[in-house]
C-alpha cells in the first residue's frame, strides 16, 4: 500500500510524471514505424499516474498495480468522480505490462482516441488535485 502521508506532494509528482508519459506518447505516435505497444504503454502510464494522483490527493491508499480497473474501482468506492471515458480505459490495460514485456502484441490501438482520452484524464486529474489544495 502507498502511505497516505504527505499525499499532495506525491499527487503533484505523479501528475508531472503522467505529463511526461503523455508527451512521450504523443511524440512516439508521430514516429514512423513505431508500434502500438510502445505508444500504448506511455498512454496507459499517463492515465495510470493521473488516477493515482487523484487517489493520493484525496488520501486514498492504493496498492502497487497497473490495472486501471482497480484504480477506477477505488475512485468509485471513495465517492470520487470518474474520469472521462472511464468505460473505455480498460482498453489500455494490455499495454501496461503484457506489451512491455512482449508477452502479447496488442495492435489496433486507436492512437488519436487514446491520446485524446489521456489528455482529458490529465485535465480531470489536474482539476481534482487543484481542488484539494483550494479547500
Amino acid at each position: 500500500m502507498v502511505d497516505a502521508c504527505n499525499q499532495p506532494s506525491i499527487a503533484h509528482l505523479l501528475l508531472a510524471s503522467a505529463q511526461q508519459d503523455l508527451a512521450a506518447g504523443r511524440w512516439l505516435a508521430a514516429g514512423p514505424g513505431l508500434g502500438d505497444a510502445l505508444v500504448g504503454f506511455h498512454v496507459q502510464q499517463a492515465v495510470e499516474k493521473a488516477l493515482k494522483a487523484v487517489l493520493s490527493a484525496y488520501r486514498v491508499e492504493f496498492r502497487r498495480t497497473h490495472d486501471l480497473l482497480i484504480l477506477l474501482d477505488l475512485l468509485e468506492d471513495n465517492q470520487l468522480p470518474a474520469p472521462p471515458a472511464a468505460d473505455w480505459l480498460d482498453e489500455l490495460n494490455p499495454y501496461a505490462v503484457e506489451a512491455r514485456y512482449g508477452t502479447i502484441n496488442p495492435e489496433g490501438l486507436d492512437r488519436n482516441r487514446a491520446l485524446t482520452v489521456a489528455a482529458d484524464v490529465m485535465a480531470w486529474a489536474h482539476n481534482l488535485v487543484a481542488g484539494v489544495h483550494t479547500q
